[in-house]
């Protein structure tokens, strides 16, 4: 949290001792040691604090950073808390996902598109199958991301892929294998983080550049949790789709339940603000399959 040429700030010693004092508050979870590489960036924009129950990413003029799991995943639930860049963070983009590798690898996104101060962050959710995206739906988040560390998750099962915001469903891709749309079950994934430059197009289309004066733009992490399948030399940590924690009635629903479905609705009615299944003039030979039937 240095700035250019100099010692950190007062304020920034005064924000970083108590993200400190509130991990070190917080019911043990994951160990970002443990559990994670810092891939890029240098050790001046990644960091991991507190014994290992906190991580920074930073991004300045020069660089932004990342980190990678050490695990690779195939099925299971992912949980991490973020508080996200605060302030002016037009231009930045925070990315927390899980890929794994090769030209027709897939991908499960939640990237935090960065505004102006006082707008809104945009949340861009995707999924990549086979080496193939273009599935966006975005939304607006009903409270400051910034403000607070707040928990994005993804339940990933062979009948379908959840993603949650404080334990609120705001996405669902179903298996659409029987109406031929590839699903990932096949290619276990890593986490992956970073916090990088990207106004080229993350704000208002590439119309609102970084500012720089402002730099270092900051994320935080903690609360790691990983209740899935690990996957190692070809071979499952558990049985095929199933993590050993999970009793085999919770693992083989295949459907949120009714406030589950409440809740998704709500999110999606008022909180949407962009769905690739709505975008006709986008697939002008039609909406792809997936888009044909019900995904609550």
């Amino acid at each position: 949290m240095a700035h250019e040429g100099g010692g950190p700030s007062a304020s920034s010693m005064v924000v970083l001792v108590s993200l400190l004092l509130m991990a070190a508050a917080s019911p043990a979870a994951g160990n970002f040691y443990q559990d994670f590489d810092l891939t890029w960036g240098g050790s001046d924009r990644a960091k991991i604090f507190s014994g290992g129950q906190l991580l920074s990413l930073s991004l300045d003029r020069v660089s932004g950073s990342g980190f990678r799991s050490k695990k690779e995943y195939l099925f299971g639930r992912i949980d991490m808390q973020l508080k996200l860049v605060a302030g002016n963070s037009a231009g930045t983009v925070t990315a927390y996902y899980l890929s794994s590798q090769g030209p027709t690898h897939d991908e499960i996104d939640f990237e935090f598109l960065g505004n102006l101060s006082g707008d809104p962050y945009i949340l861009h959710t995707n999924v990549f199958t086979q080496g193939k995206g273009n599935r966006e739906q975005q939304f607006y988040l009903w409270f400051d991301p910034t403000r607070n560390f707040h928990t994005y998750s993804v339940i990933w099962k062979p009948q379908h892929i959840i993603f949650l915001v404080d334990n609120i469903p705001i996405r669902v891709f179903k298996n659409g294998e029987s109406i031929g749309v590839p699903f990932p079950k096949n290619q276990p994934m890593k986490i992956y983080s970073s916090l990088w430059n990207a106004d080229d197009w993350a704000t208002r289309g590439g119309l609102i550049k970084t500012d720089w004066s402002k730099a270092p733009f900051t994320a935080y992490y903690r609360k790691f949790q990983a209740t899935a399948c690990t996957w190692s030399t070809g071979s499952s940590s558990c049985e095929i789709g199933r993590p050993a924690s999970y009793s085999g009635s919770t693992w083989k629903i295949n459907e949120l339940d009714a406030y589950g479905r409440r809740r998704l609705r709500w999110v999606q009615k008022y909180f949407m603000i962009y769905d690739y299944c709505a975008d006709g003039k986008r697939f002008p030979q039609g909406i792809p399959a997936e888009c044909k039937r019900s995904r609550f």
